[in-house]
């Protein structure tokens, strides 16, 4: 017997459990990987988490080393409410801002405080999110700070702090059904070394991801080519939670067509892979685009690589490469940018073409029309308007004219040696579609009515994102509403004894 059950292990599974612990429960969390691939999604992420904050004195709180003297001479900036609002609106495309969008927001600086309390402890994206300008460190897009040790680190801090509390783990358990009585969640069966398994309940908490890992359900709901879609990265992911809760009454919510799904390195694995060290898992990510160009095997352009600071596109484009001829692209840049491209463009395992002309570099491109490809970055090297300044740190205004797909911001030519370029197709990180919850994180029925005693978060939750969504928003809403579902589920718990 448990008080609550959680299914999944990821940073949103955690954050349930160690809230229900915190509130007395007895919990146990039951997770289909083993004890190497444990983690869900949360562990191949670079632990990016974004959140509302006023100044300095909301983020020295939270950090590890909070007397750094590199604080001295850095710019933070504020990201209010109201922008963290208007970002998330920007990429409903016309939908309302929801209550789940409306709830992350308000809970996401005091989860961070909530994490910190429970010794999570985070540090400044200096590298992905800084440039330093006039001898400071300049932040910018909102996105200030990621968990100590990444997402790997997150989610090793947490499990110990679960533990801390008494809580249990079960490696190795393939839930595969929950038993209803009266209307109420009752038990919880599941697989382990091929027995049959299972726990009296009264509380479940569905954390176990979305479907991204399932071909089948991607070439469903998302579209033909998403099929040949790297998986970024558990490849456990497979949409059971979805199939488990909609037995019990569960209704669907949310955009199933959409998904987070970024530039990668043509050559990475099928699935991430959690036997390198953690730091070198973002080596297949490619999203420095913003400072080159992008061409399909066409030979032509295909996005604004400048339409906005990386962070409100990056988990867009990677669905722009796959609907491409033959699901890849070429990204192109030259040696003024090499210096600002982000590390995992100078590993010793980056795929790459590198020249000294335009022209040979062209003919190195597999898969492209290589006379097409050529006079591509030539009309765009004409049409590039150097009136104003380069500028990472800002959206520039440094536009090309006259092209039929202008480049609106941080557009150089390519004109300097050597010339370098990195083969891309799509990598698909989590999907956006999943269980109606309300604000409590309980599951919602066809009715609206809360199915008692089911509750989900993390990627399970649809609602919260829809056609993209702003850069580190996925950990912290993780985290928002399991931390909610924790604490509504024990509850729940206490209402019936």
């Amino acid at each position: 017997m448990s008080d609550v059950v959680i299914v999944g292990s990821g940073n949103a599974a955690l954050c349930a459990g160690i809230a229900a612990l915190e509130s007395g429960s007895k919990v146990t969390i039951l997770e289909i990987a083993d004890e190497k691939e444990w983690g869900g999604n949360s562990r191949y992420t670079a632990g990016a988490m974004r959140f509302a904050y006023n100044s300095i004195d909301d983020i020295k709180p939270l950090l590890l080393h909070p007397d750094d003297e590199k604080l001295k001479i850095t710019d933070f900036g504020s990201y209010t409410k109201d922008k963290f609002l208007a970002d998330l609106q920007h990429f409903n495309e016309g939908v309302t801002l929801t209550d789940l969008q409306k709830y992350l927001v308000d809970n996401s600086l005091t989860t961070l405080q909530w994490l910190g309390s429970h010794n999570i402890k985070f540090a400044p994206i200096y590298s992905r999110q800084s440039f330093l300008k006039d001898g400071r460190y300049v932040f910018w897009g909102g996105l200030s700070l990621e968990a100590e040790g990444e997402g790997d680190g997150l989610v090793h801090e947490e499990l110990k702090e679960f533990k801390r509390l008494g809580g249990e783990i079960v490696f190795g358990a393939g839930v595969t059904k929950i038993i209803m009585e009266s209307d109420k969640v009752s038990e919880i069966l599941y697989t382990k070394s091929d027995q049959q398994l299972s726990i009296k309940t009264s509380a479940v908490v569905l954390a176990c991801g979305g479907f991204e890992s399932n071909k089948e359900l991607r070439e469903k709901y998302i579209g033909a080519n998403w099929g040949k879609a790297k998986v970024r990265g558990t490849r456990h992911n497979m949409g059971h939670g979805l199939k488990m809760a909609t037995d019990c009454g569960a209704a669907l919510n949310g955009f199933f067509g959409g998904c987070h799904a970024t530039p990668m390195d043509l050559n990475m694995p099928e699935y991430g892979n959690l036997e390198i060290p953690h730091i070198e898992r973002k080596h297949y990510r490619k999203i420095s685009y913003l400072y080159g160009i992008m061409l399909n095997a066409n030979g032509l352009r295909f996005v604004d690589e400048g339409l906005d600071l990386r962070n409100y596109t990056y988990a867009q484009f990677g669905k722009a490469v796959l609907e491409q001829p033959n699901q890849f692209a070429w990204q192109i840049f030259d040696a003024k940018v090499w210096d600002i491209l982000y590390g995992e463009y100078k590993t010793h395992d980056a795929s790459f073409e590198i020249a000294n002309t335009l022209e040979e570099l062209v003919e190195k491109l597999e898969g492209v029309d290589k006379i097409q490809a050529l006079k591509t970055i030539q009309e765009f090297n004409e049409s590039v308007d150097e009136s104003n300044e380069f500028d990472p740190t800002i959206k520039d205004g440094r536009s090309t004219k006259s092209l039929t797909l202008n480049k609106t911001n941080w557009a150089n030519k390519i004109d300097t040696p050597p010339f370098r370029a990195f083969p891309v197709t799509g990598g698909i990180t989590f999907t956006y579609g999943g269980v109606k919850i309300n604000t409590d994180s309980e599951v919602l029925n066809e009715e609206g009515e809360p199915i008692n005693g089911l509750f989900a978060c993390g990627e399970m939750a649809g609602g919260i994102f829809f056609y993209g969504y702003p850069g580190g928003s996925g950990l912290t809403s993780g985290a928002v509403f399991g931390r909610n579902a924790g604490y509504s589920a024990s509850k729940y718990i206490q209402a019936l004894k």
